[in-house]
């Protein structure tokens, strides 16, 4: 029985992720993490009350990304693993709190993981954004090269960060210091692709690729339908379902390359432009 993390899974993306494994992938194990245990209970009663034979393939896992004693009480519990979906994020709050979750929080699940992943066959995917290769597309020549070096190294990422924290007093700060248009979730995003980069090609016995799961009807985006007058629908919204498209690909589908971006459509995206679903697959280095 394979056995996978997914982190942020009680509800949204994160969820649907969850239940599709379940669905189209009878020898699988998951772990529904949830920051709060009720909450992810919840969500797995929720799940079982339909699908009753799921109950020996899904348990609740206790998983609060921006705490370090939780994510190890949560490592020690789900060895060995096939897979880790890093799916846990959020658009709200300052930048500290954003790349808390988004980057920091990620990175940190990812690097405690890594030692219980199948060192042949294990697979990791980080739901990103297309918020990302956008961030990148606004930004410097210098940012640009280096939010997409693939011979990016811990170094060069830790200095990222740190011209993040120098500059991050605003985001026309970080604006006017080469970071595209200096808004935190881009900027997380971009982050994590990098991060991505840098794992895969430390680890190339493990398929690590990073994806947006497209725009997706959530607790993160509904607000922009309320705020339009629309319907979610109304402004291509899709739903949660159609999110794990490309998550799902990337766990177990077939994947030629490492370290890459993939677009909702489960293509290879750039990683420094917006790659609409439907045009050609990107084949650049």
């Amino acid at each position: 029985m394979r056995r996978v993390v997914v982190t942020g899974a009680n509800k949204g993306i994160g969820k649907a992720i969850a239940i599709r494994i379940l669905a189209e992938q009878t020898d699988t194990f998951v772990y529904l993490g949830a920051r709060n245990a009720p909450r992810g209970q919840a969500a797995r009663d929720e799940i079982l009350a339909t699908q009753p034979d799921w109950s020996d393939r899904l348990a609740v896992l206790q998983l609060d990304v921006t705490d370090a004693d939780s994510i190890a009480r949560a490592a020690a519990q789900v060895a060995p693993l096939f897979g880790l979906v890093n799916n846990a994020g959020t658009g709200e709050g300052d930048l500290q709190t954003i790349l808390g979750v988004n980057f920091f929080g990620l990175r940190a699940v990812t690097e405690q993981m890594l030692p219980l992943l199948d060192e042949t066959n294990g697979r990791i995917v980080q739901v990103s954004s297309a918020s990302g290769p956008m961030f990148v597309s606004r930004c410097s020549p210098a940012r640009q090269q280096a939010f997409t070096n693939p011979d990016i190294t811990r170094q060069d990422l830790d200095a990222l960060i740190d011209a993040v924290n120098q500059h991050g007093a605003s985001p026309q700060d970080l604006a006017q210091h080469g970071f595209g248009d200096g808004r935190a979730y881009g900027l997380s995003k971009a982050l994590v692709n990098a991060y991505t980069i840098l794992l895969a090609r430390e680890r190339p016995n493990l398929t690590i690729n990073a994806c947006t799961p497209g725009f997706i009807e959530t607790d993160m985006t509904r607000h922009y339908a309320v705020a339009s007058g629309q319907t979610p629908a109304q402004m291509g919204m899709k739903q949660p379902m159609d999110g794990a498209l490309s998550p799902l690909f990337l766990l177990f589908g077939d994947v030629q390359g490492n370290g890459r971006f993939y677009g909702s459509d489960a293509k290879r995206s750039p990683l420094d432009r917006y790659r609409s679903p439907g045009d050609p697959e990107y084949t650049g280095d």
